[in-house]
Formats: structure tokens, C-alpha cells, sequence
């Protein structure tokens, strides 16, 4: 997970630091199938601390934007290409309007795997751990995820999982976009030092 900006500040370098400590593991092992968590995060009450139930947003071209919660896990396949069906949770999600109504409300299921593709991290000894209060055993991991979603008042879905690190290239991102039926909340809202809000993590069992 990674804040993006121009002006280092004391709050973005806690940031850089949260993104070093996030991502900072041992390279993924991809010839086998992997077993992988994924979580909109929550830093409750300091950046130190890792925690599930988060929530992250994205905005539609007319200004229209959805919120999400959610965490869940999938079995991704052998090499990391294919889709898989092992998957399980959801959350809740939200639908505004451009002018900041709600629209709509429910929950959301996630019903198959489409990509998983993974960061592999460099070799070297990482920096001090965060206190992680999601799956502390696990190996933290950057990447990407492409999930199929079922909402609550029938309409279907893609949700984009990503996690991008301080090694992730200039195109990627940190947070989700998703669509609900026609509609295509295709922007990202960034992350931004000390708002609690639109941050991902991937968990790997090793």
C-alpha cells in the first residue's frame, strides 16, 4: 500500500514507512497454487497497527461513486493465470449520487476468481513488522485481484482488488474500482496521509 506525493511531509513519510513495513516479505513462491487473503484495511487508531474493515471507494464518469467493505479469500491457480472458483466473502457496499445522495445500499458476495496477479518482492531482510491483526503468520503481499461479485438486489459484478508497494510500477495503484451492472465506477479515490480509507492488503499463506 502506497500514498503518492510531491511534498514529503511528516505525514507522508509515515506512509512511505507504513508501505516499506506492508509489503516487506519473502518473494511469493508462484509454482504452486496460492492460498490468498485479500482485505480493505483499517489502521484503527494508528498507522501502525493493520487491521480488516476498511472501506475504499471509486467514482463513475458522471460523478456518481460507490463505497465498499470487504475482505475474502481465493485459491489461486498454479503460475497465477486461470480463474478459480475456491473463493468466499464479500461486504457491504453503498451507491451515491453525484451530488452525495445515497442511491442505493446492500451486500455483496464474491462468487469466482478471474486474475490474480501477484508482486513478486526483492531479497533482503525487512524492516520492522506493524502490528498486523489480520493473518499475522501469513506473508504480506502487493498485487493485483479480479473478482466476481454478486449484490444483494441481483445485480453483478467485477471488483478490482489492488495493492501496489514502493517497488509497484508508475501504473499501478492502491485501492478498487468495481462495476454494478451497466454501470462502471472505473476511478480509483487514492488514499490520502491520515484518512482511514481506500487501502488494500493481499495476505499469502505460506
Amino acid at each position: 500500500m502506497k500514498s503518492k506525493a510531491t511534498v514529503l511531509g511528516p505525514s507522508i513519510i509515515t506512509m512511505l514507512a507504513i508501505v516499506v513495513m506492508m509489503t516487506a516479505a519473502a518473494p511469493i513462491a508462484f509454482a504452486q497454487a496460492g492460498h490468498v487473503r485479500w482485505d480493505i484495511i483499517s489502521f484503527p487508531g494508528t498507522p501502525f497497527v493493520v487491521a480488516p474493515g476498511g472501506m475504499a471507494s471509486a467514482t463513475a464518469n458522471d460523478g456518481s461513486h460507490i463505497t465498499l467493505t470487504g475482505s475474502g479469500t481465493f485459491v489461486a491457480p498454479s503460475g497465477g493465470n486461470g480463474t478459480s472458483n475456491a473463493v468466499s466473502g464479500g461486504g457491504k457496499w453503498t451507491t451515491y449520487s453525484s451530488k452525495g445522495l445515497v442511491t442505493g445500499t446492500g451486500t455483496y458476495e464474491v462468487t469466482g476468481l478471474v486474475l490474480w496477479e501477484p508482486s513478486s518482492l526483492p531479497p533482503g531482510g525487512p524492516p520492522p513488522s506493524p502490528t498486523d491483526l489480520i493473518e499475522p503468520s501469513d506473508v504480506r503481499s502487493s498485487g493485483l485481484a479480479v473478482l466476481r461479485i454478486a449484490y444483494s438486489d441481483g445485480e453483478r459484478g467485477i471488483l478490482v482488488v489492488s495493492c501496489e508497494s514502493y517497488l509497484s510500477p508508475a501504473s499501478a495503484y492502491e485501492g478498487i474500482h468495481t462495476t454494478k451492472g451497466l454501470t462502471d465506477y472505473n476511478r480509483p479515490v487514492a488514499p490520502l496521509p491520515g484518512v482511514n480509507a481506500n487501502r488494500t492488503l493481499f495476505h499469502v499463506e505460506e
